[in-house]
């Protein structure tokens, strides 16, 4: 029996498809809504918050592999707290539970904001950290202290490893996450970022996280990123595929810094998360690269797909939701 957290998420929805088309015995956790997606006999739902210690305990019974992808991705000041409880204390439950239930091995989803992404003068590869001088966001903390919850696991006598993935592209709730980018170019926002990142293709994520649970390494992290690609570059794909007009207004430093500002207010009257942050905003305008290499040392059959592959193939699936 396989337990996921998190399937309500765009890799955790991939993860559990990819699972059950290999025909695995799935638990999935949910917290407030049953995943829709899903009409299979091998796949059995649990409602169960994980910072719920007898819950998880009850999840976990005969579970043997554990892939963790519960987390809360914000940004917005306001929410550090409940992101801090959620990330941190959450992963340390369902690091002491999958000891004490004997669990084999356990796969956690990490981020590449945990390795300390604002470095412009050096690639980012899997021996750094999030220190103050190298991150500016909440998140890149909350996941950082939520790895050291896993090692903590890992020195207990917890087969782990970490996956740390760049954006992830892909078919989802293009409301919420990475996939609101997808919405943005659709609806012909005129502003792109010359910041340069790592992407990748959701489909990829959780083959890696599927092989690298079969395998025999623990203890280690990996980043997960197809390729580094401008900002402009990706809207530019995307906008090509919905057949939209790109966007041509480029953001500098002083606009960021006025959208951000004006964004927190209109967050202070509408309740609601900030569309962009002090976070984001300097995120956006770095041009940070990532060293994709340890995951093909470790596992060199392993490939991934276009980035141009990818926007394809997500935005006809989108386009499919749309005419639905």
């Amino acid at each position: 029996m396989i337990l996921v957290t998190g399937g309500a998420g765009l890799l955790g929805n991939e993860l559990i498809t990819q699972l059950l088309a290999q025909g695995k015995q799935v638990k999935a956790i949910y917290n407030t809504t049953p995943l829709a997606d899903f009409k299979s006999a091998n796949l059995t739902q649990f409602k169960c918050n994980i910072l719920d210690v007898v819950g998880l305990e009850e999840a976990m019974n005969d579970v043997e592999e554990v892939y963790h992808c519960a987390a809360i991705v914000t940004f917005n000041p306001k929410r550090k707290r409940e992101m801090f409880k959620i990330n941190i204390e959450g992963t340390a439950n369902i690091v002491n539970v999958a000891l004490d239930a004997g669990v084999k091995k356990m796969v956690h989803v990490s981020s590449v904001a945990a390795l300390g992404r604002i470095r412009e003068d050096e690639a980012i590869n899997e021996t750094m950290n999030w220190t103050e001088e190298t991150s500016n966001s909440n998140y890149g903390q909350s996941k950082y202290l939520a790895e050291l919850e896993v090692w903590r696991g890992i020195g207990e006598g917890l087969n782990a490893v970490m996956v740390n993935p760049v954006i992830i592209l892909g078919a989802g709730d293009w409301n919420s996450g990475s996939s609101k980018i997808f919405q943005s170019v659709y609806n012909e926002f005129p502003w792109y970022a010359d910041g340069i990142t790592g992407f990748v293709d959701v489909r990829d994520v959780a083959t890696a996280m599927i092989q690298l649970m079969a395998s025999d390494i623990t203890a280690q992290r990996f980043i997960v990123s197809a390729e580094n690609k401008n900002y402009r570059e990706v809207f530019n794909l995307i906008a090509k595929a919905f057949g939209k007009k790109p966007p041509h207004k480029k953001v500098t430093p002083l606009i960021a810094k006025i959208v951000w500002r004006l964004e927190a207010i209109k967050s202070f009257f509408t309740k609601q998360d900030p569309l962009v942050t002090k976070e984001t905003a300097i995120t956006a305008l770095a041009k940070v690269h990532f060293d994709n290499t340890k995951l093909k040392k470790y596992m060199p059959d392993f490939t991934y797909r276009k980035i141009e592959t990818t926007i394809a193939d997500t935005c006809a699936a989108m386009q499919q939701k749309l005419s639905k």
